[in-house]
């Protein structure tokens, strides 16, 4: 119980203001709740899994200019499908198909927290608390489950607050905002490691990425808008 109690107060002051806990904001404003749940809490457990039973070996199998390139682009996509909108036909697409939204929920949240600092707390705290006994690493899977879930329902809470206080435009814009954001983050991430953290082809190859998803962006807006005024 201690192991338990330990490891969760420790993951959940480290997903507390993680970019995952305000990606759920953002999610609220797009997605619904039961959608965002199953997504999130089947990718919380996946990721525990992985810091558990892999632990530090994890590191060593995974590229992560390759997975902070697909975090970015993902995060770019969901800021663009945030600003496009959906139409009444795609929202009864979705409505038939359940598990699209899980599927796309599910993958940006384990590609956004896959190396991200809470789960590499995780894998830490697998490393000093496991000690080869099977009880003590599923009371780190479980303190590591409940405390990414904890700290996360709050962002979740606060996205449903706010799209419920707010017009659907506002909060819109904040997703996007959170999504875009994050997105340019993990480009520059992913570019310095591939380039090099002070080299000028990691700058020009993040600000080229940058400007070409905010001309789509632009151009997706202005077509938006003049369809509206039709």
């Amino acid at each position: 119980m201690i192991v338990f109690l330990t490891v969760l107060a420790t993951i959940f002051i480290a997903e507390m203001g993680d970019k995952t806990q305000l990606l759920l904001v953002a999610m609220a404003g797009k997605y619904k709740i039961p959608h965002i749940l199953t997504g999130t809490w089947l990718a919380t457990v996946v990721l525990n899994v992985l810091a558990v039973c892999v632990g530090a070996a994890l590191s060593n199998y995974l590229d992560m200019r390759l997975i902070k390139m697909i975090a970015g682009l993902a995060f770019f996509w969901f800021a663009y499908a945030t600003l496009k909108g959906e139409d009444d036909e795609e929202e009864e697409k979705e409505m038939k198909h359940n598990w699209g939204p899980i599927f796309a929920i599910f993958g940006s949240f384990f590609i956004g927290e896959l190396g991200d600092k809470t789960q590499l707390t995780g894998i830490t705290m697998a490393a000093t608390y496991t000690d080869h006994s099977i009880m003590n690493a599923f009371y780190v899977f479980l303190g590591c489950t409940m405390g990414l879930i904890l700290a996360d329902l709050i962002g979740l809470i606060v996205g449903v607050v706010l799209k419920s206080k707010m017009p659907a435009g506002i909060l819109n814009i904040i997703s996007f905002f959170i999504f875009a954001v994050f997105g340019i983050a993990s480009i520059r991430e992913a570019m310095r490691l591939i380039c090099g953290a002070d080299s000028i082809r990691a700058v020009v190859g993040y600000v080229a990425i940058t400007v070409i998803f905010a001309a789509i962006c632009g151009i997706t807006f202005y077509r938006h808008k003049t369809e509206k005024i039709k």
